[in-house]
C-alpha cells in the first residue's frame, strides 16, 4: 500500500482500468500463441511448471518497473528507467537491445507469413526468366511487397488501430483451433510426453517469448487515469494472457501430441472452415504489425544523423526500405521460425523482461544495500534468467547450425 501512495499524481484523464487491461493484454498476447504448443511438446507436460514460473517472474518484474518509476516522476519510458539507473550508456545499450528484438521479431513475421501461405498454396512458385523461387521464400518476397506501402508511411496512427485488434485475433485463432479438435474430427486423444529433458531449453526460450511486452509497461502506467490501479491492471492482464497461452498449449498438445509443428497453424487441415479461419487470421498479423514494429528501429537509426538530415523525407524512406529489404534477406537465408523465436527469447526477452528490470530496480532504489526477501527474490530471478538465457542461446544456435 505504501508503494501505491507514492505513485505520482496525474491529471484526471487517460486510460480507464478496462482500457488499460486491454492495452496490457494486447502488449503480451501475440505471436507466442502460435509457438507455445510447440514449446509444450518440446519440454513435455511437466514443463508447464516452468511456464507458470516464467509468467510469475514476468509479472513481478513488471511491478519492479513500476517501482522504478515511482522513485522519479520524470521517468516516462523504459529507456528513461535505464538512463536513471546506468546513465547515457545504459540508455544506448537498452535501445540497442529493444531495437534488435523488434528487428528479429519483424523478420519472424515474414517467415510466419511465408510458412502459412506455403501451406495454403504448396505448388506456388515465382519465375523471373531463368530464376525460379518456390516455397516459403517466394511468399516472403510477396509479403514484403504487400508490406512496402505501410513502410513508406511516417504517420502510422491508422495502422495502430488495426494492430490493436491483436487480442481479438488471438482469441479468434484459439477458438478456431478448439473447433478443429472438437468438431472436425481431430479430437483430443494424444498423450504426449511427461518430460523431455533435451527440449527444456527450447521450451523455456519459447515460453519467455510469450511474455515479451515489458518495454510497453511504463507507457501503460503513465497513461492511466488512476495510476494506483496499475498493479491490478498488470495482474488481470497477466492472468488473461497466461490462461490464453495455457489453453492453446494444452488443447493443441492433446490434438497433435509430439507431432506439433513450430507454428500450430501448420498442423491444421486447410480444408476445414475452422482451420481456414485460424490460418487466415494468422496471415493478417504480419501485414498489420510489421511496420509498427520496425518504426522504432527506423527512428533509432534516424536519431544518429545530424539535424539537417534527420527529418529529410528521402532519407527516412530509404532507411525504411533498407530495413525491409534486409529482413527479407535474413528471412530468405534463414527461414527457420522456431529457432529464431527461441533465440529472441533466450537473449533479448531475457534481458528486457528479466535481467534489466531487476538490475535497474536494485540500482535505482539501492535496495541491494539491505538484506531482505525481496532482494533474494530479485537476485534469484537474475540467476534464473542468466541460466535460461545461456542454455536457450546455445540450444537455438545449435539448432540453426543443424539446419
Amino acid at each position: 500500500m505504501a508503494d501505491e501512495l507514492r505513485t505520482p499524481l496525474t491529471a484526471n484523464r487517460g486510460s480507464s482500468l478496462l482500457k488499460a487491461c486491454f492495452n496490457g493484454t494486447n502488449a503480451f498476447l501475440g505471436i507466442g500463441l502460435l509457438t507455445v504448443p510447440y514449446a509444450l511438446s518440446s519440454g513435455g507436460w511437466l514443463s508447464l511448471v516452468l511456464f507458470f514460473l516464467i509468467a510469475a517472474i514476468s509479472f513481478y518484474t513488471g511491478l519492479l518497473l513500476k517501482r522504478c518509476m515511482d522513485v522519479d516522476p520524470s521517468i516516462k519510458s523504459y529507456l528513461d528507467i535505464a538512463e536513471r539507473a546506468f546513465g547515457t550508456k545504459g540508455r544506448i545499450i537498452v535501445s540497442i537491445i529493444m531495437n534488435s528484438e523488434l528487428y528479429l521479431v519483424a523478420t519472424g513475421l515474414l517467415i510466419l507469413e511465408g510458412d502459412n501461405l506455403h501451406k495454403l498454396f504448396p505448388k506456388f512458385m515465382v519465375k523471373i526468366g531463368t530464376l525460379a523461387v518456390d516455397g516459403t521464400q517466394s511468399f516472403v518476397i510477396i509479403t514484403a511487397l504487400v508490406i512496402l506501402p505501410s513502410m513508406l508511411l511516417t504517420d502510422l496512427s491508422i495502422l495502430s488501430y488495426v494492430s490493436a485488434t491483436g487480442v481479438f485475433s488471438c482469441l479468434l485463432i484459439l477458438g478456431s483451433t478448439i473447433c478443429v479438435g472438437a468438431i472436425n474430427g481431430v479430437g483430443f486423444h494424444a498423450k504426449g510426453a511427461l518430460l523431455n529433458v533435451v527440449g527444456i531449453p527450447t521450451a523455456i526460450s519459447l515460453y519467455i517469448v510469450c511474455f515479451a511486452g515489458h518495454p510497453v509497461i511504463p507507457t501503460i502506467y503513465i497513461s492511466m487515469r488512476r495510476p494506483y490501479q496499475f498493479s491490478k491492471v498488470l495482474l488481470i492482464s497477466f492472468i488473461l494472457t497466461t490462461m490464453t497461452y495455457l489453453s492453446m498449449a494444452i488443447v493443441c498438445y492433446l490434438m497433435y501430441g509430439d507431432g506439433v509443428e513450430s507454428q500450430i497453424t501448420l498442423n491444421l487441415p486447410t480444408k476445414d472452415i475452422s482451420a481456414q479461419v485460424a490460418v487466415y487470421t494468422t496471415l493478417l498479423i504480419p501485414v498489420t504489425r510489421y511496420a509498427l514494429m520496425m518504426t522504432p528501429v527506423a527512428n533509432g537509426i534516424e536519431s544518429g544523423f545530424s539535424q539537417n538530415y534527420k527529418n529529410w523525407r528521402p532519407l527516412r524512406l530509404l532507411i525504411r526500405v533498407a530495413l525491409l529489404v534486409s529482413t527479407v534477406l535474413v528471412a530468405y537465408v534463414f527461414p527457420y521460425y522456431e529457432p529464431l523465436m527461441a533465440l529472441v527469447g533466450s537473449i533479448f526477452v531475457v534481458l528486457g523482461s528479466f535481467l534489466l528490470p531487476c538490475l535497474c530496480y536494485l540500482k535505482i532504489t539501492e535496495s541491494y544495500r539491505n538484506w531482505s526477501c525481496k532482494l533474494v527474490a530479485t537476485v534469484g530471478i537474475i540467476v534464473f534468467g542468466s541460466l535460461a538465457g545461456i542454455l536457450g542461446t546455445y540450444s537455438s544456435i545449435a539448432e540453426l547450425v543443424a539446419y
